[in-house]
C-alpha cells in the first residue's frame, strides 16, 4: 500500500526553540527524518490535547521512514505545562495552538538549519499540516477552516501561504451538538469548514463517541462533508478516538490498541500527501483497490 522502505534509517532532533514572542512558555519542537534522500516534503504535526512532541511516535516514524521531514511542536496544553481547564491562560490556548504552527512555518529554515543538514533536503514548496483531536481543528485552520462565533459568524482566516496540502485525524464536528461542558470549555470547537479549500484527507473512527458532542461518531466526518472538494475520506469502522494508538501502543489513552490501524493511518496520508503534492499517485492507487477489495472494515471515499 506504502512505497515507504520500512528499513528507512531515521533520525530526531530535539528539542529546538523556535522564537514565539509573548508566548508564556518556550515554544520546542522535534524534527524526525530520514538519515538519506533530497527534496523531501515536510510535515507539521499538531498533537491532541495534553500530548507533546515526544508523543505520535508510531505515526511520525512511519512518515520519516516513508521520506517525509516531521516537525512536532509542543502546545501549551501539554500536560508538562500544568495549565488545567481553569487556568486564565486556558480560553486563548487554542489561538496559542493556531500561533505555534505559524511560527514553525515561519521559522522553518532555521529549524531545519538545527536539525542538521534538512535545510538543504527540504522540499520546501510541498508542506504539509496534520493533526489530531484539538491538533486537527488546529491544522484545519492553517488549512483554512475558521471558527465561528456565537452568532454563527466565521472568525478570522488563519490560513498559511506556505501550507498546500494536509490531513485531519478524528477532527471536531461542527458545534451545535456540543455538551455543556465543551460549550463552557471549549466554545472555539465551531468549526467552519465551508472556506478549506486545500486537498485534505480526513480520517474517522466508526466507534469514536466524543463526549464533546451528542452526534455519535459521524461528528468526526463534518471537515469531509462540510469542506468544498477536493477532499477524502478515510472511514475505519471500529476504530475509537486513538485509531488504534496513534499517540503510542501502551498510552492510557489508547482504547481500541491495533498496530495495523496506526499504520494504516500513517500510510494512508503518506499516499495522500505524495499524491496532493504531485510526487506519486502509485499508493493512492493502491489504497483506493486495498479498499475496493477489502472487507469493508474502513473505507475511501472521495469528492
Amino acid at each position: 500500500m506504502s512505497s515507504q522502505r520500512l528499513d528507512q534509517r531515521i533520525v530526531s532532533v530535539k528539542p529546538i526553540t523556535v522564537p514565539a514572542p509573548g508566548r508564556s512558555v518556550d515554544l520546542q519542537v522535534k524534527v524526525t527524518a530520514p538519515t538519506s534522500g533530497r527534496n523531501l516534503p515536510v510535515i507539521v504535526f499538531s498533537h491532541g490535547n495534553a500530548w507533546s512532541m515526544d508523543g505520535y511516535e508510531p505515526l511520525v516514524d512511519r512518515w520519516a521512514a516513508a521520506g517525509f521531514i516531521v516537525v512536532q511542536p509542543t502546545h501549551l496544553d501539554s500536560r508538562r505545562n500544568g495549565i488545567t481547564w481553569d487556568d486564565p491562560r486556558f480560553p486563548s490556548i487554542w489561538r496559542v495552538r493556531i500561533a505555534d504552527l505559524h511560527a514553525v512555518l515561519d521559522g522553518l529554515g532555521d529549524i531545519l538549519l538545527q536539525a542538521g543538514d534538512l535545510e538543504t533536503r527540504a522540499d520546501r514548496e510541498r508542506v504539509a499540516v496534520v493533526g489530531h483531536s484539538w491538533g486537527a481543528q488546529t491544522a484545519g485552520a492553517l488549512l483554512g477552516a475558521r471558527v465561528l462565533d456565537t452568532d454563527g459568524i466565521p472568525g478570522e482566516d488563519f490560513s498559511h501561504s506556505a501550507v498546500s496540502a494536509g490531513a485531519l485525524i478524528a477532527a471536531t464536528g461542527t458545534g451545535d451538538t456540543l455538551t455543556p461542558f465543551a460549550a463552557e470549555h471549549l466554545p472555539f470547537m465551531r468549526p467552519d469548514y465551508s472556506t478549506m479549500t486545500a486537498p485534505v484527507l480526513v480520517v474517522a473512527g466508526g466507534k469514536d463517541q466524543s463526549q464533546l458532542s451528542t452526534r455519535g461518531p459521524e461528528w468526526f466526518t463534518d471537515a469531509y462533508h462540510l469542506g468544498p472538494a477536493p477532499k477524502s475520506l478515510l472511514a475505519i469502522a471500529e476504530g475509537e478516538h486513538t485509531l488504534g494508538g496513534l499517540a503510542g501502543e501502551m498510552v492510557a489513552e489508547t482504547t481500541d490498541e491495533d498496530p495495523a490501524r496506526v499504520a494504516l493511518v500513517a500510510d494512508a496520508i503518506s499516499a495522500h500527501l505524495h499524491y496532493a503534492f504531485k510526487i506519486d499517485d502509485a499508493a493512492w492507487t493502491a489504497l483506493h483497490d486495498a479498499a475496493a477489495a477489502g472487507d469493508g472494515t474502513w473505507s475511501i471515499t472521495g469528492k
